[in-house]
């Protein structure tokens, strides 16, 4: 798929390249100005967050069910954007306890773009079409399409090709949407200019990752990932994960902390599996089968358990 031609970008009249009004004086201010200024704005990326609920829900939604058939998310972007899509898909491995092949970050400029900056990747459209095929993108899958302004061409490049390759589509940007929309579900965060112009790892960059976090938590909770508040699915790779999952075994099955680690540690490290094993009264195998049976639901297994205070829980 040959990526179309496109016209030259008037970038000064995107949105995030627009001057701040309280901003025009900003470099006399003092620092407790400047921060409270800076602070200000970083609400309005929560609220920005909050004018798209439905929006956020409907891609947690896409999400949960391409997982659930599965398929993989593969998130795509370039700079802050690129960055903040890796960060999601990393931390969302070990919370969930998600295989990491589920998950595919795509940077602009490849992995040495997670620490410095790669000039020019984010307009090399050629990159991003071949980034995509070497990721095997297909009908299976949801690509989530990051980018602040909202033209970046890696982005819109990918998912013309995640379009083509038949997978379901998010965008998630700061910009205006002009013409056709460009995904299955937009996110458009109205987030404004930025107190330093055109600098997105501000506001609209605190705004991506409220969102990301959004659709990604969400569709786990949606996938059986949590019980309540707790996250369930953990993997304990190291000492304040082991801690974290025997506090939930303790709480949710009134053992004490060292009765809760033998039984994770016979569920094979899995917690969900040790309050299966727990209250179902079957062997750690059976515990398994149960989970599948139920597409990972705990409740669907053991209904309402009491659950302490956040504080005994966690």
């Amino acid at each position: 798929m040959a990526a179309p031609r496109r016209k030259p970008m008037d970038f000064a009249r995107l949105a995030t390249e627009a001057t701040h009004p309280r901003a025009a004086k900003l470099d006399t201010l003092p620092p407790e100005a400047i921060v409270a200024l800076m602070l200000a704005e970083e609400a309005k990326a929560v609220r920005a967050a909050q004018d798209r609920a439905a929006e956020i829900g409907r891609a947690a939604r896409l999400v949960a069910d391409r997982l659930a058939a599965g398929g993989r998310v593969v998130y795509v972007g370039a700079g802050t954007s690129g960055r903040l899509g890796t960060l999601d898909a990393v931390e969302c491995v070990p919370t969930f306890g998600i295989p990491p092949s589920r998950l595919v970050p795509i940077i602009a400029g490849g992995p040495a773009a997670l620490t410095r900056s790669v000039e020019g990747a984010e307009d090399n459209t050629r990159d991003a079409e071949q980034r995509m095929r070497r990721a095997a993108v297909g009908p299976a899958d949801v690509v989530c399409g990051i980018a602040a302004s909202g033209v970046t061409p890696f982005v819109r490049t990918a998912l013309e090709y995640a379009r083509f390759r038949r997978a379901a589509t998010i965008f998630v940007t700061c910009g205006a949407i002009e013409g056709a929309a460009p995904a299955d579900v937009v996110i458009a965060l109205e987030t404004g200019p930025e107190i330093i112009a055109g600098s997105t790892r501000l506001k609209a960059g605190t705004a991506t990752k409220i969102v990301l976090n959004a659709i990604s938590t969400t569709a786990f909770v949606l996938l059986g990932k949590t019980y309540g508040g707790l996250m369930i699915d953990v993997r304990p790779t190291n000492a304040k994960l082991w801690a974290r999952a025997t506090r939930m075994v303790s709480a949710l099955c009134s053992l004490d902390d060292a009765a809760a680690r033998r039984l994770i540690e016979k569920a094979g490290g899995r917690a969900k599996v040790a309050l299966v094993m727990h209250h179902a009264g079957v062997s750690a195998a059976r515990a398994r089968e149960l989970l599948v049976a139920k597409k990972g639901s705990l409740r669907a297994i053991v209904g309402d358990l009491p659950v302490r205070s956040p504080a005994e829980a966690l």
